[in-house]
C-alpha cells in the first residue's frame, strides 16, 4: 500500500486528490496540509474528498507531509510549491508538482532540486492532454513552416495564470518540431493594427469564463484547408486520477525531473 500526501488539501485541486486517492485500489491518504490558520486545519479528509472518515486529519506543517507520505502531491502556487521542496528534509521524499504560473526563475530552482530527489512536474496531468502532446509533435512535424500555428485555451474565471500552462506547453511541443525558439517567436493575443501575420509566429489567444474547466485547440491553418486538434476536459478528477497514477510510478525512480510522457512511455 502506497502512502500520498496532499498539500493545499482544502484546494480546488486538493479535494479532487484526496478523492482520488482514496478511490484508488493500493493507495492511500497518508497525509495532508494547508496553511496555517485556514479552517479545515484539525478536519478529517473526509470532510473534504466526501468520503468515508479516513482517519488523517488536516495539519500546517510540511513536516507531516513528509513523515506520512511515500510520495507528496501539490498542486498549490509557484511560492508554496518551492517553500515546499526548500523544507523537505529527506532527499528520498518525491513530489509531484502540479502547479503552473512559474517563472523561469522559479523553474531553475525547480530543475536544481530535481537534481537531488524524484520530481515529477507537468502542467497537466490529463492521460489525454499527454496523449494530444505527443499528436502535436507529430502532427508539426509532418506540416512543417507551410501552416501557421496558433492556440486557443479557455478556463474557469478563478485561474490567476494566463495562458495556461498546459497551452504553452503545447506551444513548446510544436515549436520545438519546427525548430523554433518559443520565446522568441510566441504572440501573446492582438489588438490594433497589428500588420501581416509572420509566419514563424506561434499565437495565442486566453479564454477566462464561467466554470470552464479547461479547454484546448492547436490549429494549424495552410492554404485551402485547416487541421483542429483540440482537448476538452469536463471533469476536474481527469487531473487528479492522473497525478495519482503519476505519484505511484514516481515512487519508484531515482532522482531527476520527469513528466507524464516518462509515466505513459511516450518518450
Amino acid at each position: 500500500m502506497i502512502s500520498l500526501s496532499v498539500n493545499g488539501a482544502a484546494g480546488r485541486m486538493g479535494r479532487q486528490l484526496l478523492t482520488a486517492i482514496a478511490e484508488r485500489e493500493g493507495a492511500r491518504v497518508g497525509a495532508a496540509a494547508d496553511a496555517p490558520g485556514q479552517a479545515c486545519i484539525g478536519l478529517d479528509t473526509s470532510v473534504l474528498s466526501g468520503g468515508d472518515a479516513s482517519g488523517v486529519s488536516v495539519v500546517d506543517n510540511v513536516q507531516a507531509l513528509e513523515r506520512g507520505g511515500d510520495v507528496i502531491i501539490d498542486f498549490t502556487a509557484p511560492v508554496v510549491s518551492l517553500a515546499l521542496l526548500d523544507a523537505l528534509e529527506d532527499d528520498s521524499t518525491r513530489v509531484v508538482i502540479g502547479t503552473t504560473g512559474f517563472s523561469a526563475e522559479q523553474l531553475e530552482r525547480l530543475h536544481e532540486h530535481a537534481s537531488r530527489r524524484a520530481i515529477l512536474f507537468a502542467p497537466n496531468y490529463s492521460v489525454g492532454v499527454t496523449v494530444t502532446l505527443k499528436l502535436l509533435e507529430q502532427a508539426a512535424r509532418a506540416l512543417g513552416d507551410d501552416y501557421d500555428v496558433e492556440i486557443i485555451e479557455a478556463h474557469h474565471r478563478h485561474k490567476v495564470d494566463a495562458p495556461s500552462g498546459t497551452a504553452i506547453r503545447m506551444g513548446e511541443v510544436v515549436a520545438d518540431a519546427l525548430g523554433r525558439d518559443l520565446a522568441s517567436c510566441a504572440v501573446y493575443g492582438r489588438e490594433g493594427i497589428t500588420g501581416a501575420r509572420e509566419s514563424q509566429t506561434i499565437g495565442f489567444e486566453t479564454i477566462r469564463a464561467g466554470d470552464i474547466i479547461g479547454d484546448h485547440t492547436v490549429l494549424f491553418a495552410g492554404n485551402g484547408e485547416r487541421i483542429e486538434i483540440t482537448h476538452k476536459a469536463t471533469d476536474r478528477m481527469t487531473f487528479a486520477r492522473g497525478a495519482v497514477r503519476g505519484a505511484i510510478w514516481l515512487h519508484s525512480r531515482p532522482a531527476g525531473l520527469y513528466d507524464m510522457t516518462d509515466v505513459l512511455g511516450l518518450k
